[in-house]
């Protein structure tokens, strides 16, 4: 199991934009490519839920799903039934002790299972434990018997021998070949320091994996291999890393250098073996090793992957020297020579197999699907057919050879591709829509469903998170969908309003029946049929509306809708002076807020006390989804200001270490809050922290760093932990000016979302139960006053490239077009457009039109053909040095100009550098100015160029920005 904290902010900045726009296409092509299959035909059901640190699970064929709990719990989930049943409890240890006498929590317990490959007639299922006394692991056989664990039957086959004084990594995944051969995954229980665990001073062999995961003759670090026999023994299969009987080895070992390989799986066809495995935290490369990265891995035959030494893609550590607190010589990956002092194997060691997939917590070059942020690589299956012949949901061919693998951190599952000599040929994502809480195991069961063990994110507690869930194929009719809805959420009696099937439809294409039942507490349900029903409330209370649809073979889903009579919603709105399309930061935003509510009365006439309404301003970076922050703010905590940072939260996997109020593996935000309360300089060094990483503030479990998370993010989520103690999360003045402020490093390309939510106090029903509460909310958001040409929703005859920057080439006669932009206040355009040579451009002229490509015209201006650039010149000058466009000096040196700065400076001082020369290509902006014109309006840029074939390209334009001043005349 991996546990270290590992903070991290999903929203990714506008530097990894293509990344997102990967995974985005990602989760839709199986709809978009026909070869492949519709995520649409893959139901997730959940199965078990109420667990206590679910750590692995085993299926049996006949569908009983056995899990196991870190505290020592074996639980049964039932199919029949559908109920989950404890049916042992192993003693096994959960702490650690420190020489200092220090008592923590620790990874271990219980900690892996497996059943006999004949369950069905021998009942033995196989446990991985800690002993809750010595320290060592323990890997036992046991029988089951009637639906219960024979306590005497217990065999021991093997024991690994752990030290217990410091945290981590423990493995415990297991596997079976054809041949009958049962393959563990044992961790490298080393404590975690710098980058690498290489301390050989005198009493620290906890710190020191050379001892461990880089001995020959220590199980820790390995993937050991071994055949049980019926006795309870185990045999020594041939083909090992070592051969039997070579000195200073153990013959068990099938695989070494590993720091925390997890779970673990087999091709059926091939016989490679594939695992995950947790690397180190480091974010960025330093003198003491290079930054951190988890590893999705592959093994063809027994092989050395190469840690404490190595990671990822064969990239070394030094070895450091903890008594002089410097790095030493890094070691040669074909010639490893183990020379610690807690070496009691081999010194010369096999040579470092290949990682097969690596990815450090920022962006990954190599494999950009995997995202960013939070890391730990957990595995999965390889599926092939010819495993579930018969099995009445087994997956399509297209899935087949394909590696399933997961992380337990990111939350993704990723179908893994190679190629027909097993090499990493792509990866897409699976089944995006789904997103597990802490994958910690995933495999196939006997009926063909893949099924995933959620741990759930609270660590080292229970969870209300934890479950089983089973991954269903539907290869035949599917249910349709169902949405279900209503005019309005609620309002006072009589009420009247409209239900909604708007939404729903079948996949398969089949004709639809709609069915409504509506009921109220103590009330008989009515029936409705058709799929708008105007239904009438006479009496107050809250009512469900259930819609059932039913396609043409018969099969059914059903959705239900909340309605609250008796309490009318509130009615909420930000008035903003001005823009309402656009922010200039240059210009405050002038806005007050309204509510009205039928029961509580009204803002503006004091009825409704300020105190109760949220106001909030937030400037927020490119790529946020503003819509999280709408949907997410749906329940009575209508009085925060901080949504942006809630959303970033419930986005992120910040809440797989942290809970507002309870700690987990790191503090509790509360915790946090109260240390630093009072501490003006937190704010700047926390978001430094949860960019940079750190530890040693709240234990010795290490916070790793999120260089891909915007400094905006970090500081939306630091000011709200700082504030999350507050009685009531302060709002913004309900009137006054905001002036926006772009966050030093940001590209200022983001967006500003105001918003404004008011809670009212329900409604009192005579006789019985008060009417619930009701909130609403308006939120606008002003965008940058800077758009990409290429984002443009309407295209006409143009061609967009990715020419250092995505933009559009537009040819004589075409347009592009903004839907439904404010004008107001906008008096100028900025565009990042020119016609050069180098592509075939002729110039042309740009129109501005409202409305159409032949609307109002109210604006335009003409893009003269660039000058030719003299490469001859050009060249000559790039061979002798001479910035562009610098003066010749005598001795054939850059002098001194207007525009190449000079490099002399006072004596004593050090010359200042040179500003780098512009591109000979690049051209100043094009402005337009605008006609006054007022309000939302469809905006149409139109190319023109009467002179020049309508095969040739007028112009290039990359940005146009809307300004609220007159830049140039």
């Amino acid at each position: 199991m991996k546990i270290t904290t590992r903070l991290s902010g999903k929203r990714w900045p506008a530097l990894i934009l293509p990344v997102t726009l990967l995974v985005g296409l990602a989760s839709f092509v199986m709809q978009d490519d026909p070869s492949k299959l519709d995520e649409t035909r893959f139901t997730p059901v959940v199965l078990a839920q109420d667990l206590d640190e679910p750590m692995a699970f085993e299926v049996a064929k006949d569908g009983i799903v056995y899990i196991i709990e870190r505290k020592g719990a074996l639980k049964t989930y039932n199919p029949s039934s559908k109920s989950v049943d404890l049916i042992a409890t192993i003693p096994v240890n959960t702490k650690y002790t420190s020489k200092e006498g220090k008592v923590t929590e620790a990874e271990e317990g219980l900690m892996g299972l497996t059943l006999d490959p004949n369950f069905e007639k021998n009942h033995w299922v196989y446990l991985y434990y800690a002993h809750p006394t010595e320290s060592k692991h323990l890997l036992t056989r046991w029988e089951l018997k009637d639906g219960q664990l024979v306590k005497s039957s217990e065999k021991v086959l093997l024991a690994v021998d752990t030290q217990r004084e410091v945290c981590c990594h423990t493995g415990g995944g297991m596997v079976w070949d054809k041949a009958g051969n049962l393959y563990l995954t044992v961790g490298n229980n080393t404590g975690n320091q710098q980058a690498a665990q290489t301390d050989e001073r005198p009493g620290r062999s906890s710190w020191d994996d050379q001892g461990h995961a880089g001995n020959t003759m220590d199980l820790r670090g390995k993937i050991l291999r071994i055949h049980p026999e019926p006795n309870g023994t185990y045999t020594i299969p041939d083909g090992n890393l070592f051969p039997k009987g070579t000195n200073k080895t153990r013959p068990e070992i099938y695989s070494m250098g590993h720091r925390n390989p997890w779970r673990i799986s087999i091709d059926s066809q091939t016989g490679y073996l594939y695992w995950g495995e947790v690397g180190p935290d480091a974010t960025s490369d330093t003198e003491i090793g290079p930054r951190g990265y988890d590893e999705l891995n592959q093994a063809r035959k027994p092989g050395n992957f190469g840690w404490p030494w190595f990671v990822g893609n064969r990239q070394a550590f030094p070895v450091f020297d903890y008594e002089n607190k410097k790095p030493l010589e890094k070691k040669d990956p074909d010639k490893i020579v183990n020379s610690s002092p807690n070496n009691t194997g081999l010194r010369e060691l096999p040579p470092v197999a290949p990682s097969f997939i690596y990815y450090p917590y920022g962006v990954s070059e190599e494999f950009p699907l995997v995202g960013t942020g939070s890391r730990s690589a957990t595995g999965g299956p390889v599926f092939r057919q010819a495993d579930f012949k018969g099995a009445k949901r087994s997956w399509p061919a297209y899935f087949e050879g394909k590696w399933i693998a997961t992380d337990f951190s990111r939350g993704w599952i990723m179908l893994i591709s190679m190629d027909s000599q097993g090499n990493y040929k792509s990866m897409e994502r699976f089944l995006p829509s789904y997103r597990p809480v802490e994958p910690i195991d995933m495999k196939f069961g006997p009926d063909g469903d893949l099924y995933v063990l959620e741990y759930g994110n609270n660590w080292f507690r229970k969870s209300n998170n934890s479950q089983l869930v089973r991954i269903e194929y539907n290869g035949g009719n599917r249910k349709p969908l169902v949405q279900a809805s209503a005019s309005k959420p609620g309002g006072s009696v009589p009420l009247q309003l409209t239900l909604s099937a708007d939404g729903s439809k079948d996949y398969d294409g089949d004709a639809l029946t709609y069915k409504w039942s509506v009921a109220g507490a103590g009330l008989p349900a009515r029936a409705f049929s058709g799929p708008n029903p105007t239904v009438k409330f006479d009496k107050a209370g809250v009512y469900t509306a259930t819609l059932t649809v039913t396609d043409a073979k018969g099969a059914a889903n059903s959705q239900s809708v909340r309605i609250i009579a008796g309490n009318e919603a509130p009615a909420v709105r930000v008035q903003v002076a001005g823009n309402q399309t656009f922010f200039f930061p240059d210009q405050p935003i002038r806005y007050t807020v309204e509510v009205d509510d039928k029961e509580d009365g009204n803002l503006k006439k004091g009825s409704i006390p300020a105190d109760r309404v949220a106001m909030s301003i937030d400037y927020t970076s490119e790529g946020f989804d503003y819509a999280e922050v709408k949907q997410g703010q749906r329940s009575v905590d209508a009085t925060t200001q901080y949504a942006v940072a809630q959303s970033l939260i419930g986005k992120s996997d910040c809440k797989v270490c942290h809970q507002t109020a309870t700690k987990s593996v790191g503090p509790a935000f509360a915790a946090i809050a109260t240390k630093y309360q009072g501490d003006a300089g937190a704010i700047d060094r926390l978001i430094g922290k949860v960019r940079q990483g750190g530890v040693g503030v709240w234990g010795e479990v290490a916070m790793p760093g999120h260089p891909a998370m915007s400094v905006t993010d970090a500081r939306a989520i630091v000011d709200y932990i700082l504030h999350v103690n507050d009685k009531t999360l302060s709002s913004l003045p309900l009137q006054g000016e905001h002036s926006v402020k772009i966050p030093a490093g940001d590209n200022g390309r983001g967006s500003v979302l105001v918003r404004a939510a008011y809670t009212d106090r329900g409604s009192a029903v005579s006789g019985g139960k008060g009417v619930p509460a009701q909130t609403a909310e308006h939120l606008l958001i002003l965008r940058s006053p800077q758009v990409n040409a290429a984002s443009a929703p309407v295209k006409q005859g143009v061609d967009v490239k990715s020419d250092r920057g995505e933009k559009i080439m537009a040819y004589p006669n075409s347009h592009i077009a903004f839907r439904q932009f404010d004008l107001t206040g906008v008096k100028q355009l900025e565009l990042a457009a020119a016609a050069q040579r180098r592509e075939g451009s002729a110039g042309g002229t740009i129109e501005v039109r409202l409305g159409s490509p032949t609307g109002p015209l109210i604006g335009e201006v003409a893009v003269p053909l660039a000058p030719e650039v003299d490469m001859a010149k050009l060249m000559a000058q790039m061979e002798s040095g001479t910035p562009a466009g610098g003066a010749q000096g005598a001795a054939g040196t850059s002098a001194p100009s207007a525009s190449t700065p000079g490099t002399s400076a006072p004596a004593g001082q050090a010359p200042k550098p040179a500003t780098p020369p512009a591109s000979p290509f690049a051209r100043p902006p094009v402005f337009i100015s605008l006609k006054p014109t007022e309000g939302v309006q469809d905006v149409y840029f139109v190319f023109k160029n009467e002179q020049t074939k309508a095969i040739q390209p007028l112009m290039s334009v990359t940005t146009i920005k809307f300004l609220n001043s007159q830049k140039q005349q």
